[in-house]
Parts: C-alpha cells; structure tokens; sequence
C-alpha cells in the first residue's frame, strides 16, 4: 500500500520544506521507500556549478526547497521528477502562471504523481503556501488534493496569529471531508514567552493529532532528525 501526504502550512515561509525532510528521513528509518514531491515551485535561485571540470563558469539553476526533497528521499528521483512545474520569480502561482502564460493543469500534477508512485511507498507532497494557494482562476491547490483524496498534514509556525489560522486551517481541510493526518508546531523563532501557551491553546481546538514539536534552529542544516521527536502519520 502506498502512503501518500499533502503538507500544508498556516503561511507562507513556515518551514514546510524543512519538515518534509525530517518526515522522509524519519519514514526512510522505519523502512520505506521515500520520496517528496513539489509540483509546482516558485523563486528559483542561480548557482556556480560545481561538478563541471570543462566548462568555466557555468550555473544552474534550482530552487532550494526541490533540493531539500530530493536530497531527503531515499529513492532517486531527477529534479524535473520532483518538480515538473517551477517559475523564476516568487510570488503566487496562479499569478506567475497568468503572467507566464504557463497553464497549471491538475492532470499535470497527478501525472508527476502517478509517476513517483510507482518508485517509492511513502509520498510527501509539499503545497504551496497555504490551504487555498490559487494554482489558476478557478481552482486551489486543495481542489486537487481533494482530487486525489490525500491525506493532509498540517504545519503551525508558532508565533503570533497562529491560532486563528491553524484553527480555520483544520476546519477547512475537515470541511472538504479529507482526512487531517495531524499537525505539527514548528517554532521559527529563538525565544517567545507565550509559545507554549500558544501550542497549549492549540491542542484544545484542533481536533487532529499533534504529531510533534520542532524546536528553533539557527541553521537547518544542522538539524538531526534522531534527535526530534515527530510521529509519522496515519
């Protein structure tokens, strides 16, 4: 049986991509075989190729959070297999995708997911923003997790207006009669006196599991998957 998870996020910049690859690594530990996908990015970024010996100067280009997937799976996947559909700018789907005259189909996204299915047993699909990021002029990105029935997984960055957005969150995701696996808190900042009044408040209005806390990290590289106590979910 292939397990298969949407996350998504209170916001923007909340470390979605962050958690995803501690969910894979912690997956890959318990013997699956792993793989994130990103189908649709945005904010791609030039770097110095480092593996060329021919060619001087020469760049690619990426975007980070594709790399974090790819990099966290333990089945291989090519780039363009994780992330079939990337913009350079970072600004909103629908937008780039009006501007770039570049059409987002959500055939395209369930094409990109069929295909890795049939390599790993454990997906994580990272989203866009948050539960009702605009992917074109008439439907979200949710209409398309509705679409394939996946089931969601929510990330709260833990800081203030947190609660409201988390709590419409969870109710919108229940309101499309999907499955909200749990939620996770993730805390963005060094310090904040009210978090755990915060993370408190939480547990007594989101009905779905609390799947862990994630504390602050300076330099997520640094992260250590062992030592961070999540549960995988159901």
């Amino acid at each position: 049986m292939i397990k298969k998870f949407f996350i998504t996020g209170t916001d923007t910049n909340i470390g979605k991509t962050t958690i995803s690859g501690i969910l894979l690594k912690k997956a890959s530990n318990f013997g699956y075989k792993t793989a994130g996908y990103k189908p649709i990015s945005s904010g791609i970024k030039k770097y110095k190729n480092k593996n060329s010996y021919t060619i001087k100067n020469t760049y690619q280009f990426i975007n980070e959070d594709v790399v974090i997937l790819k990099k966290n799976s333990s089945v291989k996947l090519s780039y363009n297999e994780i992330n079939p559909i990337s913009f350079f700018e970072n600004a909103p789907p629908n937008i780039l995708s009006l501007i770039k005259n570049k059409k987002i189909k959500k055939k395209d996204l369930s094409f990109g997911l069929k295909n890795i299915a049939q390599k790993s047993n454990w997906i994580l699909i990272e989203g866009a923003g948050g539960w009702y990021t605009p992917i074109s002029d008439k439907y979200t990105f949710s209409d398309w997790v509705k679409k394939e029935k996946l089931t969601v997984i929510l990330v709260v960055a833990i800081k203030l207006g947190c609660i409201n957005h988390a709590i419409l969150t969870e109710k919108s995701i229940l309101s499309d009669n999907l499955k909200c696996g749990g939620w996770i808190a993730n805390n963005i900042f060094p310090k904040n006196k009210y978090n755990s009044y915060y993370i408190q408040t939480l547990l007594s209005y989101i009905k779905s599991p609390l799947l862990g806390i994630v504390p602050y990290f300076k330099n997520t590289n640094e992260i250590n998957v062992n030592n961070i106590n999540i549960l995988l979910p159901e």
